[in-house]
């Protein structure tokens, strides 16, 4: 999905939410800027349930619950006007233990575990760059930040290190397994691309 700047003007993070919870379409928001974000490529909805119906069914009976495209995450402190402020809607985030809210309305998240990504041109120097660094500096309780392409079949896997350091593993290929340790999910590509076809 991409984005594209709606105008050339600074909004507060209460005025951006006003906006966005009464329009039909989606936008992010960042650093008082408004971005409209565009409709999603077939691949990129496939990719994106496949990934949903997988971590669901694993995480079913746990501590964990995995949300989709339509839950915002908040990074970035609120008593900046215009400071250093994202709200963002990943393709899919787990929340671990009882999810914490930005207000009442509960559709933004202050507690993401992990957080994925379906890539696509537009997005993903984006979502590798700012974004992640957002999520990293201001969401504490984040241990994963997967990339998925929807290219050729690769994921890279961010984890979050005792230090505060963070890892990327990297799989390339239909036979790759990968494990996401701190939600106990276990994740083919095979399975994350069924019904994917690459040019």
């Amino acid at each position: 999905m991409g984005l594209a700047k709606l105008k050339p003007y600074y909004y507060t993070t209460e005025q951006y939410l006003k906006i966005e919870r009464e329009a039909d379409e989606r936008s992010e928001f960042l650093d008082g800027e408004i971005y409209g974000m565009a409709g999603e490529s077939g691949k990129h909805g496939d990719i994106s349930m496949n990934l949903a119906a997988l971590l669901g069914t694993q995480l079913r009976g746990t501590s964990c619950r995995g949300r989709t495209k339509d839950t915002k995450v908040r990074s970035g402190s609120v008593k900046e006007q215009f400071g250093r402020e994202m709200i963002s809607y990943p393709d899919l985030v787990i929340i671990c233990g009882e999810p914490e809210y930005h207000d009442k309305h509960q559709d933004i998240i202050l507690n993401p575990s992990v957080i994925i990504e379906v890539l696509s041109e537009s997005t993903a120097k984006f979502d590798r760059g700012t974004k992640f660094m957002r999520y990293r500096s201001f969401n504490p309780t984040l241990t994963d930040y997967i990339l998925v392409s929807q290219e050729e079949a690769h994921v890279e896997h961010y984890t979050r290190q005792a230090n505060g350091d963070w890892i990327l593993r990297e799989y390339y290929g239909a036979d790759k397994t990968f494990q996401i340790d701190s939600v106990a999910c276990s994740l083919t590509l095979a399975d994350v691309y069924a019904r994917v076809e690459f040019e």
